[in-house]
């Protein structure tokens, strides 16, 4: 008998504005006795400690695909019965709620929906990925990246057939911070939607790995058409599989951009090639990287290229060594920061060694190899020249000039002036020829000039 009047009061009340709802409210006029009480800030505690909110957001409801469906269709409680439920979490909690979607939905659209459910209630249940009172048509949710999220938030993993597993949670606050941040999860991730996900089955993680790199050319296609001339994609073809790959560099959702400071991309490289890194980092270049944080010197990309990088060990890589040092090494700006000058290049062209290999490039063809920078300087391990361990470069030069050269001696890198242009202070001898020659020449071609002329005028006075 109280229960009916109690019944009676709530109708009548529920039929005024109260607290802000009203009966133009989106919520059907049968669910205002629901909404008395859970339109109310309101928890739900688990015997866990966990809590959830009982609160509705009524304006959401009303915007969902089952604001027809009064509240009692899914949950089955009226004013005169509201059983009191214990749940010992809030997983518990949510897996008990989500049974009740299948008295509608009792067919599987799409076999990840099949192999999802079939692992409930531990696994994904329905409202992980439809929400609960927020439920949007499935093509809406296919939109934005909030559908696919819902269930790749979670710590999810795949197993391959090596028994090895993949993560496939997603960071959203990482996702957000990439470049791809503006792109939809289906931009690269094509072929799968709210209708469409289909289960690729792959034979390890590696294979993965590769495969899922592919997405990148849809969008990067020019930088991807230069990998396929490089070292990389030539041992890949070769059945070299740990040869890298675009998401070996640049991550997957966690793609930042490529100017990024210098010392996080030389450490890409030395995930495959610990042993050169570690020789670069006790070179000149890479100890002003490591312990000054230069952002001048070169790192890999610089010599080797990003995408399009060739053999090493070719000669038409080896030919094109002075030219990769001269982007340097040719800026007067950058080398008056640190003192240096930019003769090295040029007295390198105008030499011996220079001049011939200027020839072999003309020529198409190299009939020897040619001294290049690399040949005294080294490749990884460059020093200063004026370095504590200078007799020993110095030794090591006489080796390599033997190589050409097999009767030279100690003495044999002496008798060149090094790069630098002689004066009065380096190589004051070639200096004082430099300079006689100077102003002897001049004079010589300009005596000459005047003898021809008074030859001229003598033969034109004698005629």
């Amino acid at each position: 008998m109280l229960c009916r009047y109690v019944l009676g009061i709530l109708l009548v009340l529920a039929a005024f504005p109260s607290n802000g709802f009203s009966a133009e409210s989106s919520v059907s006029a049968a669910d205002q006795t629901c909404m008395m009480c859970h339109s109310q800030e309101q928890d739900l505690t688990f015997d866990a400690g966990e809590k959830v909110s009982l609160k509705v957001n009524t304006e959401e409801l009303g915007r969902s695909v089952h604001r027809i469906i009064s509240c009692s269709d899914c949950h089955g409680f009226t004013a005169d019965q509201h059983p009191k439920r214990t749940f010992k979490n809030h997983r518990q909690y949510t897996a008990f709620s989500a049974k009740v979607c299948t008295q509608c939905h009792v067919s599987h659209k799409t076999k990840i929906h099949e192999k999802l459910l079939s692992q409930s209630p531990k696994g994904t249940v329905c409202s992980d990925c439809h929400g609960f009172h927020s439920i949007q048509r499935a093509r809406e949710l296919s939109k934005g990246n909030h559908y696919c999220l819902n269930c790749h938030q979670r710590e999810l993993s795949i197993t391959f057939k090596t028994g090895e597993k993949q993560s496939i949670h997603i960071n959203e606050s990482i996702l957000n911070i990439s470049v791809h941040k503006n792109l939809s999860c289906t931009d690269c991730h094509f072929g799968f939607s709210s209708e469409e996900h289909p289960l690729r089955i792959f034979k390890s993680k590696r294979d993965y790995s590769i495969a899922m790199s592919e997405s990148c050319r849809r969008c990067h296609f020019d930088k991807y058409s230069r990998t396929l001339e490089g070292i990389h994609y030539n041992l890949l073809t070769h059945g070299n599989l740990n040869a890298p790959v675009c998401t070996d560099c640049h991550g997957a959702h966690s793609v930042y951009s490529g100017r990024k400071e210098k010392l996080a991309n030389a450490k890409k490289c030395e995930r495959c090639h610990p042993e050169v890194y570690k020789v670069y980092t006790q070179s000149v270049h890479g100890g002003a990287l490591i312990l000054e944080h230069n952002e001048d010197v070169p790192i890999c990309s610089d010599c080797h290229k990003a995408h399009d990088m060739t053999d090493p060990r070719t000669t038409d890589f080896r030919n094109a060594v002075p030219q990769m040092c001269g982007n340097c090494h040719a800026d007067k700006d950058l080398m008056k920061k640190y003192g240096l000058s930019t003769a090295v290049v040029d007295t390198y062209l105008q030499d011996f060694h220079g001049v011939t290999l200027k020839f072999y490039k003309q020529q198409g063809k190299s009939v020897k190899p040619i001294a290049v920078c690399i040949d005294c300087h080294g490749i990884h391990d460059i020093t200063k020249v004026n370095a504590p361990n200078a007799p020993m470069i110095k030794a090591n030069l006489v080796k390599r000039c033997q190589k050409c050269h097999p009767a030279a001696t100690a003495n044999f890198p002496d008798s060149w002036v090094s790069h630098y242009k002689p004066s009065l202070k380096k190589a004051p001898l070639v200096y004082m020829i430099n300079f006689g020659y100077k102003v002897f020449i001049p004079f010589m071609i300009i005596g000459l000039i005047l003898q021809i002329i008074l030859h001229i005028w003598r033969y034109a006075v004698n005629r």
